[in-house]
């Protein structure tokens, strides 16, 4: 049976999927769009890895997004209106990526992953901390 920590782990690794796509609608800048359809790329494998688990273990996949998620992205693209589509973009990535690097920390420092979610967690680990640094840089890039 899957744990709670890691299901929202895979629901909130879904979210950061949509948070790129959605940033790189924003995006002005050609480069930037595709560094973010790249990154995007980089999560979408990542969340495939998450959902093996979830198929291994017999539970349904991850294939939408969560209502904290939805919500977060319909505040995101109200607030989107206000600011260029660089700055917007770039914010929106860099406080996704924040979020999502601390989500996977908190879950490695607990002892409610199973084995094999601990496993998957820590190898997705890495890439969840490139995508952090992502955000970063593009965030002070566009600021």
């Amino acid at each position: 049976m899957t744990s709670k920590t890691f299901k929202s782990l895979v629901d909130t690794t879904f979210d950061s999927v949509e948070g790129y796509r959605k940033a790189g609608e924003k995006a002005d800048s050609t480069q930037l769009k595709q560094a973010l359809a790249h990154r995007q790329k980089q999560r979408e494998q990542t969340l495939q890895q998450m959902n093996g688990v979830l198929r291994q273990q017999g539970e349904e996949l991850v294939t939408k997004g969560t209502m904290a998620g939805e919500a977060h992205q319909m505040w995101a693209s109200i607030t989107d209106m206000f600011e260029s589509g660089n700055e917007a973009a770039s914010e929106r990535v860099e406080e996704g990526e924040d979020y999502l690097k601390g989500k996977f920390e908190s879950a490695l420092e607990d002892d409610n992953l199973e084995a094999p979610e601990r496993a998957i967690v820590q190898q997705c680990f890495a890439e969840i901390c490139e995508g952090e640094k992502f955000g970063d840089m593009i965030e002070k890039q566009y600021d």
